[in-house]
């Protein structure tokens, strides 16, 4: 039985006082990502933004842009459950500093990370889809984080198609050193 009470078409809070999260709220999840206009969807299972804690459960598209951003004072981490997907850490500069392969399934890959630390990250989604299960501290203020300047916007639509190909070629390079 769906449990979740719609904010948006790309965010969906918990109506229970204990939440839990079935198969079909995953197919939901994948069903859904590709019809949202950010090729985004998640399902949160804290009650609303002001929680101390944030859980959600997150599907990207291979199509989706996640601005390179960073989180002020607060961790971050990440579980996949479904898909494939590149992690890419930069410094304040635009550079990469880290890459972490991601995948539930596969023994060359990494299925966990936490950032401790304020620091750039993007994901370049390897799979058509890619699911997580996130958790950070509460409560959501945009405020809490910052977007690369050096990235563009995402409403730039031509700036964002010759950033990701740059961004992929430079992932490829950066894994063969």
């Amino acid at each position: 039985m769906f449990q979740f009470k719609k904010k948006n078409n790309e965010v969906f809070y918990t109506s229970k006082t204990i939440a839990q999260i079935e198969n079909s709220d995953i197919e939901f999840l994948k069903d859904n990502v590709k019809k949202t206009k950010r090729k985004r969807i998640r399902l949160c299972t804290h009650m609303d933004e002001k929680d101390n804690t944030q859980e959600m459960f997150i599907a990207l598209s291979k199509e989706t842009y996640i601005r390179p951003h960073k989180h002020l004072n607060k961790p971050e981490s990440l579980h996949v459950l479904e898909g494939s997907a590149d992690a890419v850490f930069f410094d304040d500069e635009g550079n990469i500093k880290k890459i972490i392969q991601l995948s539930n399934s596969s023994s060359k890959s990494c299925f966990y990370y936490r950032i401790n630390e304020p620091t750039y990250h993007t994901f370049i989604i390897n799979s058509n889809v890619f699911i997580f299960h996130e958790t950070t501290q509460g409560p959501f203020k945009k405020t809490d984080s910052l977007n690369a300047p050096w990235s563009p916007e995402e409403s730039d639509l031509d700036k964002i198609e010759d950033f990701v190909l740059k961004l992929k070629k430079s992932v490829k390079t950066f894994k063969k050193r």
